[in-house]
């Protein structure tokens, strides 16, 4: 397996980005009233933490120092009061800011998904699965402590370091300048700090990231590793991976933690500073033992805001780069969109018509070179020829995956970039050789081709493709679970029951992509009766790898370096004896059978 699709890095921008933190916060508008009502009852908490000092200095200079026991008594009730008081209101925030929480981050994870999902298929060429999860889960996840801290602990504790900043100026200034001596050296550090910590941050999302789409791309493909053996190998990419991982949390840890450390040794030394200019102004008479007490107790409210803002930024550091992940994919416009003046397409009756054109998936390395054809309602076009001559590239372009470079592509006279995409694609029903199926039930998957078909017109499309008999002889009969990917059913089976699917949705324009490339003989005559059946009344694409099966096309388009080189039926392409002659007899001397 290649390495590289897992060693490449998305290249974030190394500052702090204010647009990503305000994008971010404005996922809180919503919760107004949650956000007001948690800022009151952090209200209450910050004044009880205010008045609580001034209270213990009122305790010592007016009652304990006059041995005033009865108003000592009632102090002490009062202070037992909105102690509690404090407890219930810091309580109901955390529980309704963790609500809001969560609903914050579902919306996030629900606006990711359906962006995702609007994204054209050139998005998801070039990014494995896995990492496209990475975003969705554990990006997401990242956020969530963010804006529980960022309302119940940011603002208020701004406000809270305010005012006893303030407060300790009113009860000594001299007292309050030694407080304040160490907060330029804090921020220094916090300077310094900050850039390391959030490229290391940035790092460890990245190789995390990485990890997962190796999982999921090993998982996925699980039959080919052990089919060759390869599980030392895998396991020793993926032990390697692992390690980068731990490497980068355990590097990105270090610098974090310096960020607590720092600030406490900040806290120590000013309140040493504190303590000794303090006790100079207690000898010299300048201040009471409770001013003291009282003030000592504010320097502990002083410094603890400034931990607490000190670890919100080092978690705003951390979750940022994953938000920064999330927002630089909801930025990504899809390629392929309705155009404003975008009208709905009637129903068709499937005349398909190329003029003139060119594509390239990338540059000027084009994939079709002037293509042009017109298909009748009801006719059966087959495309063959060599592997990268262009085949699926067509279809592709009439289900508008893809936009032309150059030429038009028309549906009963409409050009499909001026309908919605919607109306275009319901109207189409397109299978692939790797044919998806879905956890669920067989009745599930075979009704995804229209949820609102009853059990009734579901087996009825299955017997019309001749899955029926197949799928009674299971355990659980339409009820048994196909697994993921549909594990347990053959590829016959499988492509049976996409076909049912097919039929459900009763398309106009069908498409077959090597639907029937894997399959054997005896399965193969099942889906050319059910092929025939899903045929009839709709225009069809078939792009076939075994050439047996498409005898009784209408035309067939012998595609070759992207430019269609022979048209006819069966009969008239052999008798030509060009590409598809050379194409069929290749086959015929392969396999054995007779033309």
């Amino acid at each position: 397996m290649a390495r590289n699709t897992f060693r490449q890095d998305e290249e974030l921008q190394e500052t702090l980005n204010i647009t990503t933190v305000i994008r971010l916060f404005s996922y809180l508008k919503p919760y107004k009233m949650e956000v007001v009502k948690v800022m009151a009852l952090m209200a209450v908490v910050v004044t009880v933490s205010l008045v609580s000092p001034l209270l213990m200095r009122k305790a010592i200079n007016d009652f304990i120092a006059n041995a005033n026991l009865r108003g000592l008594a009632i102090l002490g009730l009062v202070m037992t009061g909105i102690y509690a008081a404090s407890m219930i209101c810091s309580r109901y925030r955390i529980m309704t800011m963790s609500v809001v929480s969560s609903k914050i981050l579902m919306k996030i994870r629900q606006d990711l998904f359906n962006h995702i999902q609007k994204l054209s298929f050139t998005f998801f060429d070039s990014r494995p699965v896995g990492k496209i999860l990475a975003r969705i889960m554990g990006d997401v996840n990242s956020l969530g402590e963010l804006f529980t801290n960022s309302v119940t602990n940011l603002i208020p504790e701004a406000v809270m370091l305010i005012a006893v900043v303030t407060i300790m100026m009113w009860l000594n200034w001299q007292l309050g300048l030694m407080a304040l001596i160490m907060l330029p050296f804090l921020s220094i550090a916090i300077f310094i700090i900050r850039t390391a910590s959030r490229k290391r941050w940035q790092d460890f999302r990245k190789k995390r990231s990485n990890l997962s789409a190796y999982v999921h791309e090993d998982y996925s493909g699980i039959r080919v590793v052990q089919s060759f053996a390869r599980e030392n190998k895998t396991e020793g990419i993926f032990a390697e991976l692992s390690h980068s991982v731990a490497n980068a949390f355990i590097s990105a840890i270090k610098v974090a933690n310096t960020f607590g450390m720092t600030a406490e040794l900040c806290w120590g030394i000013g309140t040493v500073i504190v303590f000794w200019y303090g006790t100079r102004l207690l000898i010299a008479g300048e201040i009471l033992i409770g001013d003291l007490v009282a003030f000592t107790g504010y320097i502990g409210m002083f410094w603890q805001p400034i931990m607490n803002l000190t670890n919100f930024y080092n978690n705003l550091i951390t979750n940022l780069a994953g938000a920064e992940r999330i927002f630089e994919i909801m930025d990504i416009e899809p390629d392929i969109v309705n155009s404003p003046d975008a009208v709905e397409l009637p129903p068709i009756k499937g005349e398909v018509v190329f003029e003139h054109v060119t594509f390239a998936y990338e540059g000027d390395e084009y994939v079709l070179k002037d293509i042009n054809f017109r298909i009748k309602p009801g006719e059966t076009i087959a495309l063959v020829g060599h592997t990268g001559s262009g085949k699926t590239t067509i279809v592709n372009l009439i289900s508008r995956f893809y936009d032309t470079i150059h030429g038009r592509v028309l549906i009963d006279g409409y050009d499909v970039r001026d309908v919605t995409l919607e109306s275009l694609r319901s109207q189409m029903g397109v299978m692939t050789q790797d044919t998806f199926m879905f956890s669920g039930s067989i009745m599930d998957n075979i009704r995804y081709g229209r949820l609102d078909a009853t059990d009734e017109e579901v087996i009825a499309a299955a017997k019309a493709v001749k899955a029926h008999d197949f799928i009674m002889k299971l355990d659980k009969g339409y009820q048994t679970d196909a697994n993921e990917r549909g594990a347990r059913l053959s590829a016959g089976q499988r492509q049976l029951i996409a076909l049912a699917r097919a039929l459900l949705a009763d398309p106009k324009i069908l498409i077959l992509d090597e639907a029937t490339s894997s399959i054997d003989t005896q399965t193969e005559i099942l889906v050319q009766e059910a092929l025939n059946t899903l045929f009839k009344g709709r225009t069809s694409f078939v792009i076939a790898h075994r050439l047996s099966t498409i005898r009784n096309a209408d035309r067939i388009f012998v595609i070759d370096d992207g430019e269609i080189k022979e048209v006819g039926n069966h009969r008239q392409l052999l008798a030509q004896k060009g590409l598809y002659y050379q194409l069929y007899m290749a086959q015929y001397r392969f396999l054995g059978a007779g033309a």
